[in-house]
């Protein structure tokens, strides 16, 4: 059983660790916690009650909230308006820690250049450090609690190693007012540094959760979609009610302009209908009696008629957010190394700076040489310095610069951003995992019918034998009035298309279908035969023109219905399942890209191969069965490729679980779709290929936010140990790399699909 929980107080790549580490510490309970969705998604093996994972969170020093199957929207509304509410209450602690550290700057200045203590030497150390206490008592105070209930659950975050950077700045202030007062050795005063740390580590925060409202952008935008009220006919009258209060079975009058406000089927009517919200195409799709109806979408010009089939939680609207959301709470595999590094990174940050400390104390001539040699170019360093004071330099400088955020943003980030975009380009991807596979996926392999093709059949040709009483329309006629009293999806084609040409439909007699060979009957007094040659032979048409007939048609891989009156053949309709248009561009433009396309099908070999030779397809298998399909995919796999497959149908649903990653198309059943990693809204093949750049483009930013956050540690840390960097500029990088990530994943809305 799988549930979400929503995480309060998480502001860092530690606090996720804790959380995870402490929830995973409870038997029967996997968790994934996310920092950008503020959420955890517990996977649980037994019964377990709410109460023990509170408890298991609440050691760590958060809080947990129970997420509502139910009030999924409202639940994401309120994140969201927390959301908003924590970065004004960032903003107003980062101008008060700004308002009490600016004096102290200002102060420290005429000690910095002119080595002058004003008014006094005591004045100057009690007031600065008092300023720098008071930014930690005060608008610090959220870090300095974060830091003592981390550390007393045994698992320190960042709070941690700024709590303890600021702190012992300002604990030197301290000192330096008792060295004045004569009561111990000399030490540099910090303090107007440690207020320095704490208003540039708040400032991050503020710029970091401004940075991750944005993120969560695709939701709100989604969330905002929905209609508020519907209006309803009830007892025969016209109400307006709240769009929650919408039952199925009601039907629903939507007017020009208005949004549906929950899905259904149309009734009444005809109108565009703008669904750009579920597709991301901009041109408004025609809608008419018996067609399908989404929620939230906009009515453009007629007046419908709905009747409503899914409300609430069983809507579209509902499901893209709940998938969405899932993804963004979902893990990369690429980010698990992130995580066992982030897991033992504050620890092995704490040693480090003590062993930066001890260096410098008891074995300063090992970096004075160091120290001396920057001293020409780096005005924050002074060998000269006492060697505690050095030694302090180069600790606190060492806890503000290491930063985890960093490698812990880097991923979620960019995997929310990038999923969120999906979510408004008709791509929904179900599973992070699913990214990072589709991205090194070299092989694509195609379901035909309903994937490739239509997934109906369809006239594509109408011939006529030459009779100058016969041409293609009387043809077509005559197989329709025949042909109209069968369900076959064959008979309906050539029914539909009758329609279309407005050929004559008689009504017809003594109908009788011959099972496996078509269909016979009685139009006009005339005996008219619809159906294969075999069929033709038995009814007596004469030989010579039926082998014209398979002349023509012998060797196609269409489906050819023989049309005969009195004995006399007529002509022939060919039937296809036709390709979708946008097929075979698509097909070519993903083997430029270096994929390799398949394409397995049920169908008969020569209309597989026909299909095969007009996309372009470098490979394909006909006849299988669902089973054979699996175990086509499974080979491709042996042969050390990853495979992504897309398709439809039901039959579809065992290959999509067999393949690496796999893509439903949007148009099929929801048994494909819940089978597959990915979901592609439109039934139109450029999804496929938008999926394949939103995974490439994704990714992409997910190495170049990791990459940085590890050589950003790399080389600061070691600077930093050799007491060349300043603490505040330590303090500034590690901020600015945080936000560095976030902005950089925030790019990927600019990406082109």
């Amino acid at each position: 059983m799988k549930k979400t929980y929503r995480i309060n107080g998480m502001h860092c790549a530690g606090c996720v660790g804790s959380v995870e580490k402490s929830l995973n510490a409870v038997d029967g309970v996997e968790a994934s916690v996310s920092l950008p969705a503020e959420s955890a998604t517990v996977t649980l093996t037994r019964e377990i009650g709410f109460e023990e994972l509170a408890a298991a969170v609440e050691r760590a020093g958060y809080e947990i909230e129970p997420i509502a199957e139910a009030d999924r929207g409202e639940a994401e509304r309120k994140r969201l308006a927390d959301t908003e509410a924590r970065s004004h209450q960032a903003w107003r602690t980062m101008w008060t820690a700004w308002a009490l550290t600016a004096p102290a700057m200002v102060w420290m200045l005429p000690e910095m250049f002119a080595g002058v203590r004003w008014p006094s030497a005591l004045a100057f150390d009690l007031g600065v450090t008092a300023l720098g206490a008071a930014v930690l008592a005060g608008p610090g105070a959220d870090t300095v609690r974060g830091a003592w209930r981390s550390a007393r659950g045994g698992m320190p975050n960042m709070d941690v190693l700024i709590a303890l950077g600021a702190g012992v700045s300002v604990l030197t202030g301290v000192w330096a007012v008792l060295h004045v007062l004569g009561l111990a050795p000399m030490i540099m005063n910090f303090a107007p540094v440690g207020a320095m740390i704490a208003s540039i580590h708040l400032t991050g925060r503020f710029v970091e959760a401004k940075a991750r409202g944005r993120s969560s952008s695709a939701i709100q935008a989604l969330l905002s979609l929905e209609a508020p009220t519907a209006r309803v006919e009830r007892d025969g009258a016209e109400l307006e009610v709240a769009t929650r209060d919408v039952r199925v079975g009601d039907i629903m009058i939507i007017r020009p302009g208005e949004k549906i406000p929950t899905d259904g089927v149309v009734l009444d009517g005809r109108s565009a209908v703008d669904e750009s919200l579920a597709t991301g195409e901009s041109i408004p799709v025609e809608k008419g009696p018996g067609d399908s109806a989404l929620g939230s979408t906009v009515n453009h010009s007629g007046v419908l008629r709905v009747r409503a089939t899914g409300v609430g939680e069983d809507t579209f609207l509902s499901n893209v957010i709940r998938l969405v959301e899932e993804a963004q709470a979902s893990k990369v595999p690429i980010q698990e190394f992130a995580d066992r590094v982030t897991a033992v990174f504050v620890p092995a940050i704490l040693v480090v700076a003590l062993a930066a400390f001890a260096g410098w104390f008891v074995l300063p001539g090992l970096f004075s040489d160091a120290a001396r040699w920057a001293s020409g170019f780096l005005p924050w360093v002074n060998p000269e310095l006492g060697r505690l004071s050095l030694a302090l330099f180069a600790a606190v400088a060492v806890l503000v610069i290491a930063c985890p955020c960093a490698l812990g943003l880097a991923t979620p980030t960019a995997l929310m951003v990038g999923t969120g975009v999906g979510a408004t380009r008709g791509v929904l991807i179900r599973d992070g995992a699913a990214v990072q596979t589709l991205d090194r996926a070299d092989t694509l392999v195609f379901d035909k019918t309903g994937t490739l093709t239509r997934g109906a059949p369809r006239v594509v040709e109408v011939y006529a034998m030459g009779d100058p009483a016969d041409d293609e329309t009387r043809v077509l006629g005559l197989a329709a009035s025949i042909e109209d009293a069968s369900e076959h999806p064959l008979a309906r084609a050539v029914v539909e298309e009758a329609g279309r040409r407005g050929a004559r439909v008689a009504r017809a007699s003594d109908v009788e279908a011959q099972v496996g060979m078509g269909i016979v009957g009685v139009v006009d007094g005339e005996r008219v035969v619809v159906g294969n040659t075999g069929l033709l032979r038995a009814e007596g048409v004469a030989s010579e023109d039926i082998a014209d007939l398979e002349r023509r048609f012998g060797s196609d891989a269409r489906t050819i219905a023989c049309v005969a009156a009195d004995g006399r053949l007529r002509g022939a309709i060919a039937i296809a399942d036709p390709v979708k248009e946008d097929a075979r561009e698509t097909l070519l433009e993903l083997s430029r890209r270096g994929f390799r396309t398949v394409m397995l099908t049920g169908d008969r070999e020569a209309v597989a191969a026909a299909v095969a030779q007009q996309l372009g397809i470098d490979d394909y298998q006909a006849g299988l069965l669902p089973a054979q399909k699996v175990e086509a995919v499974r080979q491709l796999r042996d042969e050390g490729r990853t495979v992504a497959f897309v398709g439809d149908g039901i039959n579809d649903a065992p290959a999509l679980k067999a393949a690496d990653v796999g893509l439903a198309v949007g148009t099929g059943t929801d048994i494909a779709i819940e089978a597959a990693d990915i979901t592609l809204v439109q039934g139109d093949l450029r999804s496929v290929l938008r999926a394949t750049r939103l995974a490439r483009a994704t990714f992409r930013k997910i190495r170049e936010n990791l990459f940085w956050a590890y050589v950003y540690n790399v080389v600061a840390i070691p600077v930093a140990f050799l007491g060349l960097l300043h603490p505040v500029i330590a303090e500034a990088a590690m901020a600015l790399s945080s936000i560095s990530v976030v902005t950089n994943a925030n790019r990927l809305r600019r990406a082109r699909l």
